[in-house]
């Protein structure tokens, strides 16, 4: 039966039809799937939104009018072809520390709350969470949901508000998918199905089994026995896909092996992946690049001699600068840099290679002061105000002068977004790029040059995310990279978004059983 929701003018509006995907785990595959199945939806015909209650990420993302969300939303929106916005996931936990985490409601600040005391604003949080799945129920035909980790958290279960409470709430039917390729799959769902109710386990309709590698025909007996066990079907059985590029939203990712192209390794680039990496997709162009080899170095004598060394986002900024030091990495970095590496920081990591990071209101942490690398002459003070904005900019004149990381890159644009807390500024330096656009907010003279430039070109800090998926300053980043290192680099290939995720789509759809999924939201495909 398919409910009817009141908006916000008191009027009567149908409410869009609801499909959920549950995981027996994290990183199971569930953001993936959703973006899947909101792009076979689309080209299906169909207005297709996205929806995650509640997310725990430092990678975010910021929507048109400023707010922030988890990256996975954006990317899921994205395949549906729509813009994405904060009803999309309109609570979004950011881990500042162990037991500390930022709350982020409907795209703006909250709090930052210990874990027990999150619990305390689950009544308030939940209020949020059915405002924002009814807004978009009732503007979408359909609204793909996501759930997160999974719904069998027995310690967890009495106060959650984005696995089965919303699938109970909405009438979702859940798709229950298990990882193969982690081993213990049947196991794995038959015992997620088993602690949950009775009326969770009736929203359950269906079972999905993703990451298989090798002969489908050979899971069949075991699929037969599954789905004789738990009365439910086998929707589909997905192949691990390989050469589809579609952003990873947990840093869990990082500890697999990344991407890697068959062209012969000709730049090698060191990423410091700290404790708190925030925005990790920022480098996924890449680690797509022929002949470049990304890795991640979480210790000073594994930085090795890379020609490039990149200082990732962080939400904990002077935290993760004391965490580099312990790790033996601060002194690593600025040595690389003495042997003639080049540096670049991104949004935290360009607050750290300046001179001095001042926290007097213990924003960040507990510390009030720290030292930076010090290999730009910058000062940044933390401020209670966070910086959220999509942002349009240019590369100057003055930061593409021969010789440095920019040279040939003059006049390209940058299309990126800022989330940041602090105000970074200092003397003699070369702003690289001039902001000409701030998608929710005017650009004044105190925003319209961002980031900056080391005298010799070679030390590059920027507040703005999404660098390198500019293909244009990537390509002339890396090719000034091989021209110093006296090698030549081979052609880049675009990656296309739109084309991955109809490629994406495909991929899904030939391993799904497409009527089933159809039969269990109430519709009947066009044929």
């Amino acid at each position: 039966m398919i409910r009817e929701i009141i908006n916000e003018n008191g009027e009567r509006a149908p409410a869009g039809r609801v499909l959920m995907v549950q995981g027996t785990a994290s990183h199971v595959g569930k953001s993936v799937l959703v973006s899947a199945l909101c792009r076979m939806l689309r080209q299906d015909g169909l207005r297709v939104a996205p929806f995650k209650a509640q997310n725990m990420s430092n990678n975010s993302y910021v929507t048109p009018d400023g707010g922030e969300i988890g990256r996975a939303q954006a990317v899921q929106a994205e395949a549906a072809g729509v813009d994405a916005r904060v009803e999309m996931n309109p609570v979004l936990l950011k881990p500042e520390a162990d037991s500390h985490a930022q709350v982020v409601l409907m795209g703006r600040p909250l709090t930052s709350a210990r874990a027990r005391d999150y619990f305390d604003l689950k009544s308030t949080l939940w209020t949020s969470v059915t405002k924002s799945l009814d807004t978009l129920r009732s503007e979408y035909d359909v609204v793909v949901i996501e759930g997160a980790g999974s719904p069998a958290e027995i310690n967890l279960k009495a106060t959650e508000i984005v696995n089965m409470r919303v699938a109970l709430y909405s009438g979702a039917p859940v798709l229950l998918c298990g990882d193969i390729d982690r081993g213990g799959v049947f196991a794995s769902l038959v015992g997620t199905l088993q602690l949950l109710d009775e009326a969770e386990r009736d929203a359950v309709k269906g079972l999905l089994i993703n990451k298989f590698r090798g002969d489908v025909t050979l899971l069949n007996d075991g699929l037969t026995w599954l789905e004789d066990y738990t009365g439910k079907p086998v929707v589909g059985v997905v192949h691990h896909f390989r050469d589809i590029h579609i952003p990873e939203e947990d840093s869990v990712a990082l500890d697999i092996t990344p991407p890697h192209s068959s062209a012969p390794d000709v730049l090698d680039v060191a990423v410091v992946q700290v404790p708190h990496i925030s925005n990790f997709d920022d480098f996924d162009p890449l680690a797509r690049e022929p002949g470049i080899s990304l890795r991640y170095v979480q210790h000073g004598d594994r930085l090795g001699d890379p020609d490039l060394v990149i200082l990732p986002g962080s939400k904990t900024t002077i935290p993760d600068l004391m965490w580099m030091e312990r790790q033996g990495l601060s002194d690593a970095v600025t040595t690389a840099f003495a042997r003639g590496a080049a540096i670049i920081g991104i949004c935290g990591g360009y607050q750290m290679l300046g001179r001095t990071l001042l926290d007097p209101d213990r924003i960040e942490s507990t510390i009030g002061a720290a030292d930076g690398l010090g290999l730009l002459p910058l000062v940044t003070t933390f401020a209670g105000t966070k910086e959220t904005h999509r942002v349009q900019a240019t590369v100057r004149d003055e930061a593409a002068a021969p010789g440095g990381l920019l040279c040939g890159a003059a006049g390209e644009t940058v299309v990126g977004y800022e989330i940041h807390m602090g105000r970074t500024v200092g003397e003699g330096i070369v702003p690289p790029f001039t902001v000409f656009d701030r998608a929710d907010a005017a650009v004044t003279p105190e925003t319209a040059l961002d980031g900056a430039l080391e005298a010799s070109g070679r030390v590059l800090g920027t507040y703005i995310h999404g660098l390198f998926h500019n293909a244009g300053v990537r390509r002339a980043l890396l090719h000034e990279l091989a021209r110093r290192k006296g090698v030549t680099l081979p052609e880049g290939v675009d990656v296309a978004r739109d084309r991955e995720y109809d490629r994406l789509a495909d991929w899904v759809r030939s391993s799904l059983r497409m009527e089933l999924v159809y039969d269990m939201i109430g519709m009947t495909p066009d044929p």
